[in-house]
């Protein structure tokens, strides 16, 4: 039987031209459902249906203000090595006025023992009432020394030849210099061969435009390679991050630390100025920036303070220490000196995945250096302004790289 080739050829025609017309309708029908779809959330976006017809849906997302942690940051610097030189003397200080202050009092004696030639000697721990305790208490001696083994040298205990009482006392400013120590302190160490340094600290603004001109190698190993928690205290630190982590399921453990408090509000109000903002403005702000209700945040402040109650009306899931640490470490609070909690407080800081000041202070300067080097760079600093994108708050102390720490590591 013969096959006609005009007949094939209308037959394939045809069933081309009905492919091509299935596939017209076919996109149509999706291209308008996706016209006609609701104007999306820029917080929450709802699972969306193209049309019951094709029983196709799209599965919901969100925007979240979460960000990802960079990778750690390397140090930049060189192990600044010593030589077999004789020390040349002592130099002796205490840690004082809480964490914040300690890294940089450390760095400041240390650099000030390295270009001096002298002996460093362990430090005490002063609180704010004045009471004393051992270093040990709180952190490690033997990774301090550790730590500086080839680079200065460390007394443990404080040498016969160094009475108490009768030590000339220095004031240096925070990140002394080399050109510092040899101008006001070299010739007057070399008399007496021994030396009580104490920092001060100029205003923030200052340290913020000149910090990084400062830091040299033994301020950047100081300040981020020397101070680690004793081993019992760290135990606290890190059993205290797990439960705001458990407490934080529903936002896969993540959770906010805010460096409140009630006492710094109420002076700022009686400057006039805005300088710091107060538990109800913070929790507007993180709703503002799509913070979930369901959160957990953490704050600083020593005792739940009843202006509190409006940051745990919008966010549920607000603790202090009192909340999270064990009975027999909550005593330890109103026993032990300040810097128990407040230690508690620098870490829990550093470690949580945002970090949110509602001041300006040394504690969240310092706080975001060690930030900065774990690289947890979400700092979000509150401001009055009408933006809900989380980007804008970033602490310029980031997006302008403009923390001394940035000088410290690569």
């Amino acid at each position: 039987m013969a096959v006609d080739m005009r007949q094939v050829m209308a037959a394939f025609l045809t069933v081309s031209m009905f492919m091509m017309l299935g596939n017209m309708i076919k996109r149509d029908h999706f291209d308008s459902a996706l016209a006609k779809a609701p104007p999306t959330s820029s917080v929450q976006f709802d699972v969306m249906k193209v049309s019951k017809q094709s029983h196709i849906q799209l599965s919901s997302w969100s925007r979240s203000p979460w960000k990802e942690n960079s990778k750690a940051l390397k140090s930049c610097w060189n192990k600044p090595l010593l030589g077999r030189e004789k020390s040349k003397g002592f130099i002796i200080f205490s840690l004082t006025d809480g964490p914040e202050y300690h890294v940089a009092q450390i760095a400041d004696a240390m650099v000030v023992a390295r270009y001096l030639g002298a002996t460093l000697v362990l430090p005490d721990i002063i609180g704010k009432k004045g009471d004393r305790r051992k270093f040990g208490e709180f952190y490690d001696v033997n990774k301090f020394v550790r730590s500086l083994d080839g680079v200065i040298k460390v007394a443990k205990h404080q040498p016969a030849e160094v009475p108490s009482g009768k030590v000339v006392v220095v004031r240096v400013p925070n990140m002394v210099s080399k050109d510092y120590v040899a101008t006001n302190l070299e010739s007057l160490f070399r008399r007496k061969g021994k030396l009580r340094v104490t920092s001060y600290f100029p205003s923030l603004n200052r340290t913020r435009a000149e910090g990084t001109e400062h830091m040299t190698p033994y301020s950047c190993l100081a300040m981020f390679d020397t101070l680690h928690l004793q081993s019992r205290l760290q135990e606290v630190v890190d059993s205290a991050i797990e439960k705001l982590q458990v407490s934080s399921r529903k936002s896969n453990g993540q959770f906010i630390a805010v460096d409140l408090s009630a006492e710094k509000y109420l002076e700022s109000g009686a400057t006039g100025r805005k300088s710091c903002y107060n538990a109800l403005e913070i929790g507007q702000f993180l709703l503002k920036i799509g913070f979930h209700r369901d959160v957990t945040i953490y704050v600083t402040q020593s005792g739940w303070n009843r202006s509190f109650d409006q940051l745990r009306d919008i966010f549920p899931n607000t603790y202090t220490k009192e909340d999270i640490l064990p009975e027999d470490e909550k005593a330890k609070l109103n026993s032990q000196s300040s810097e128990f909690g407040r230690i508690i407080d620098f870490h829990i800081c550093s470690q949580s995945d945002v970090f949110v000041p509602a001041f300006d202070s040394l504690f969240f300067k310092n706080v975001v250096g060690r930030r900065i080097a774990s690289g947890k760079t979400q700092v979000l600093v509150p401001a009055k302004l009408s933006s809900a994108s989380v980007s804008d708050y970033t602490s310029p102390y980031i997006s302008k790289k403009s923390h001394f720490a940035y000088s410290c590591f690569c």
